[in-house]
C-alpha cells in the first residue's frame, strides 16, 4: 500500500464492472541552475524547451502528443525519454487562461488515463478557461514504462505474506522482495536511476514550456502533491498558480511516511467503523470497540485460513483481504460496498469482493495482467529517499506501525521492503521544501484521508514560504473532485483567479 493516488473516478467504473456492484533521484546528475525564468532554457536544453507539439485527436474530444525530455539531465545530449501527453482542449478559447497541468499520484498513476476519466469533473470555470492537460511521467503507463514483474510473479506478491509472525515468514517474503528487486534490475536496470521525482519535476517544465504556457498551473492529487512541491523548490518562479491536494510531506522519511501512512488507514477504518455499527447488520458488530476486535480476530483467521473467491482461483490471502478494505477506505461512497465485502468475507468465507477492491489498488486486469503501475510506484519510491539499511532494521519499523497502527502497519510497512535490495539507492536525505519566491501555493487536507494523513498538509502549507492550507472535514482520499462545494469553489477560483482562499478555511 505503498501507493497514494486519486481513486475515485477509475474506481467507479472499473469496479463495478468487476463486481456487478455499485455504490528521486536515483544517482543522475541535474543541471545547476534550476530556478530559471520562464523563457530561459537552462543551459544544454534549448531543444527540449523550444519543441513544438503534434497534437492529433485520439478520441472523445481530446487530443494526444508525445513530448521528448533528456534521460539524463546531466548529458542532455544522451538518451531521451517519450513522454505521453493528452489534453482535453478549453471550452472558451476566447476566455482561456493557458493549461492545468494534473497528476492523479501513485507514484505510477497514469496522467492519461486520470485525465480522459476525470477531466469533465472540473469545474466549469476550469473546462472553460484552461485546457486540461494530463501526461504519464517518466516510466509510467506509455512513457517509456518500467516493467520487471510477470503477472503471475505479482500475484505472488501481493498474496503473500506481508505481516509475517516469525522468522520464516519474514524470510520468506523478504525471498519474494529481494526477487521483485532483481527482476527490475535485468528488465530495466537502464531506466531505473533517473525515474525519480526530481527528475520528474524537471520534465514538468519541459511540458510547460512545450505547450506554450510562460507560467505553470497545476494541480497534483496525493503523490502528484509530492511531485508538484518538488517543481515549486526547483523552479518557483515559473509558478503560476499551484494546489496539492492530499498532501505528502517531502520531509518525512521513507519509513515514516509508510508508519504514518498506516495511521492513516487505522483512523479511516475507525471513522468506516463508527458509520457501520450504527445501522442493524453491520459485519463488525455494534460497537467500535467490538467492531477493532471483530477485525483483528477475521485477520487471524484468515492468515490460517485465506478465503475463496467466486472470480477465479486464486484464494483471498489476509494481505489481498487487507488491501481489499484499504482500497474502499479511499472513498466513501465505497462505504456500503465495504459493508457488504466484509458481510460476504465474514460470514460467508467468500473473499470475491474483497479481491475485487485489492485488484482495483494494484490495477490487475481480469485476465491476469497488471498495469505497470506497481512497478513503477516500487521504481520511484526505492530512489527517491533511503530506506533502513538490512532487514532486521525494516522489522524494527514495521514492529513499531503495529503499535501505531495494529490492523494496517504491518501490511504497509512491510510492502516496501524490495528496496533494501533496490540496484539503485538515492543519494539525497528527505528534505523540507520552501519555494522560496513562489506565488500563494493552496495545499488541501482531509481530515480523515487514509493515505496521505491530514498531518502532512499541515507539514506542507507550513513548510512553503507561500503555502495556505485549505482543508475538508471529511473521510477519504484528497477532497477536490468529491463533490464538496465548499472546496471546488475556493480550488476553481484560486486557479482561474490566483486568489487563494484564506489561510486555515475549514469546509464541511
Amino acid at each position: 500500500m505503498r501507493a497514494a493516488r486519486y481513486i475515485g473516478v477509475a474506481m467507479a467504473a472499473t469496479l463495478a464492472a468487476a463486481t456487478g456492484c455499485s455504490g528521486g533521484d536515483g544517482g543522475g546528475g541535474r543541471e545547476a541552475t534550476a530556478a530559471t525564468s520562464p523563457g530561459t532554457a537552462p543551459s544544454g536544453l534549448g531543444a527540449f524547451y523550444g519543441q513544438k507539439l503534434d497534437w492529433k485527436s485520439c478520441g472523445g474530444g481530446f487530443q494526444c502528443a508525445t513530448a521528448q525530455v533528456p534521460l539524463d539531465y546531466a548529458k542532455p545530449s544522451g538518451g531521451k525519454v517519450g513522454i505521453s501527453m493528452i489534453r482535453l482542449p478549453a471550452q472558451d478559447k476566447s476566455a482561456r487562461i493557458g493549461s492545468l497541468f494534473t497528476n492523479p499520484g501513485g507514484p505510477g498513476g497514469s496522467g492519461v488515463d486520470f485525465v480522459r476519466q476525470a477531466a469533465s469533473s472540473f469545474g466549469a470555470d476550469l473546462r472553460k478557461r484552461f485546457d486540461i492537460v494530463g501526461f504519464d511521467p517518466r516510466g509510467v503507463g506509455a512513457s517509456d514504462p518500467v516493467r520487471c514483474n510477470t503477472g503471475p510473479q505479482l500475484d505472488g506478491f501481493f498474496a503473500a505474506d506481508s505481516s509475517p509472525d516469525d522468522k520464516q515468514e519474514v524470510d520468506a517474503f523478504a525471498g519474494l522482495s529481494k526477487q521483485f528487486a532483481n527482476n527490475c534490475k535485468s528488465k530495466a536496470s537502464a531506466e531505473l536511476p533517473y525515474v525519480g521525482t526530481k527528475d520528474a519535476a524537471h520534465d514538468m517544465d519541459i511540458l510547460r514550456a512545450a505547450v506554450g504556457d510562460s507560467k505553470f498551473t497545476y494541480y497534483g492529487a496525493s503523490y502528484g502533491t509530492y511531485l508538484g512541491a518538488i517543481y515549486a523548490e526547483e523552479f518557483p518562479k515559473n509558478i503560476r498558480a499551484l494546489v496539492l491536494d492530499g498532501a505528502v510531506d517531502p520531509k518525512e522519511s521513507a519509513i515514516g511516511t509508510l508508519v504514518e501512512q498506516s495511521k492513516g488507514f487505522e483512523t479511516a477504518f475507525r471513522a468506516f467503523a463508527e458509520d457501520c455499527v450504527k445501522s442493524a447488520g453491520c459485519p463488525l458488530g455494534t460497537s467500535t470497540s467490538e467492531a477493532e476486535k471483530n477485525l483483528t480476530a477475521f485477520m487471524a483467521k484468515t492468515d490460517k485460513t485465506p478465503l475463496a473467491n467466486t472470480r477465479d482461483s486464486r484464494k483471498v490471502t489476509e494481505s489481498l483481504a487487507v488491501m481489499g478494505i484499504a482500497t474502499a477506505l479511499y472513498l466513501k461512497d465505497y462505504w456500503p460496498l465495504l459493508r457488504q465485502a466484509l458481510s460476504q468475507a465474514m460470514q460467508k468465507g467468500d473473499g470475491t469482493l474483497l479481491l475485487a477492491l485489492a485488484d482495483q489498488m494494484v490495477e490487475r486486469k481480469p485476465n491476469g495482467s497488471y498495469s505497470n503501475q506497481t512497478d513503477a510506484n516500487m521504481a520511484v519510491n526505492c530512489v527517491d529517499k533511503p530506506n533502513p539499511p538490512n532487514l532486521a532494521a525494516y522489522g524494527q519499523a514495521a514492529d513499531e506501525a503495529k503499535k501505531a497502527a495494529p490492523h494496517f502497519g504491518p501490511f504497509v510497512v512491510w510492502g516496501g521492503l524490495p528496496c533494501i535490495y533496490w540496484p539503485v539507492q538515492p543519494k539525497q536525505q528527505p528534505q523540507a521544501v520552501h519555494a522560496k519566491g513562489a506565488p500563494p501555493i493552496v495545499v488541501i487536507g482531509t481530515l480523515r484521508d487514509p493515505a496521505t494523513p491530514y498531518k502532512w498538509a499541515q507539514s506542507l502549507a507550513k513548510q512553503l514560504d507561500s503555502g495556505v492550507l485549505l482543508s475538508l472535514d471529511g473521510d477519504g482520499h484528497t477532497a477536490y473532485l468529491q463533490g464538496n462545494a465548499c472546496i471546488t469553489k475556493a480550488t476553481d477560483t484560486y486557479l482561474v483567479t490566483t486568489e487563494p482562499p484564506k489561510n486555515g478555511t475549514l469546509c464541511h
